[in-house]
């Protein structure tokens, strides 16, 4: 077990409350843990790109609905001090962790650190997609973090649209490994956890994070063992984004779905 603790880990994250609990608990576990600390994307980027995707409407919608969170995140904090106190994890910054920062994971620069770092495994929570070419440069597994039940929810939001879905008991979180795919990788482990009353769009993820910590742990000790055993992500296959901001209104005023 020894020899599993002493791997190497790299940790690549756009940052934030979230993806600081699983930095955390993976530290408290593994001895060698490195953090790539990507820069955080532009709204007009983020926003011509989903527009592309989706049309102006729906993107504009859902920039508003992402504008309103974040907002109304101050008036969610004792709930989330309860989550972070319920489930003993912490999001507290450890600065012994060694930290580099990068513009993004599929920057040269980045693959030249991770390949000068020689991890046993990547692991990515709240990063940007890994392009083709960056996914076929690392020299080890790759596995993620999602927040939601894969197929059935990928992208964003999978919480929150398990709700909406009247569809609670798929409401959890799934460590897989990382494919060209979005979200489409082979499955590692799945929790799933019941929302209170008082979750809502801004305490979902924090929820499905600091009650997934185990299954984060033993899905790198799979890793770093070479014990893997991966299951196809079978089921319905659907990705979801954010919440347009009359969607959102809509299901929390008829369904108290906020």
């Amino acid at each position: 077990m020894e020899a599993v603790r002493d791997q190497t880990i790299v940790i690549v994250t756009a940052g934030g409350r979230n993806p600081q609990v699983l930095i955390n608990a993976l530290n408290a576990r593994f001895a060698k843990i490195t953090v790539l600390i990507e820069q955080q994307e532009s709204k007009a980027l983020f926003l011509k790109r989903r527009a592309r995707k989706l049309g102006w409407i729906i993107a504009a919608g859902q920039f508003a609905t992402m504008a309103v969170s974040k907002f109304g995140k101050r008036f969610t904090e004792q709930r989330a001090q309860d989550i972070l106190r319920d489930y003993g994890v912490s999001d507290a910054v450890d600065t012994a962790v060694p930290v580099i920062e990068i513009e993004s994971i599929n920057s040269t620069s980045a693959i030249g650190h991770i390949r000068r770092i020689g991890p046993a495994v990547v692991f990515l929570v709240s990063c940007r997609m890994l392009s083709a070419s960056t996914l076929a440069a690392m020299p080890c597994p790759v596995i993620n973090f999602h927040a939601g039940i894969n197929p059935q929810y990928r992208g964003l939001m999978g919480g929150y649209w398990a709700r909406v879905e009247n569809d609670e008991a798929n409401f959890g979180a799934t460590v897989h490994l990382v494919d060209a795919g979005v979200d489409t990788g082979d499955i590692l482990y799945q929790s799933r956890m019941t929302p209170s009353k008082s979750d809502t769009l801004h305490t979902y993820p924090l929820l499905q994070t600091a009650a997934s910590t185990d299954i984060v742990i033993r899905a790198v000790e799979d890793v770093l063992s070479g014990t893997l055993k991966p299951l196809p992500a079978n089921g319905t296959s659907r990705q979801w984004y954010h919440p347009p901001i009359w969607t959102w209104l809509w299901n929390g005023f008829t369904r108290g779905i906020w």
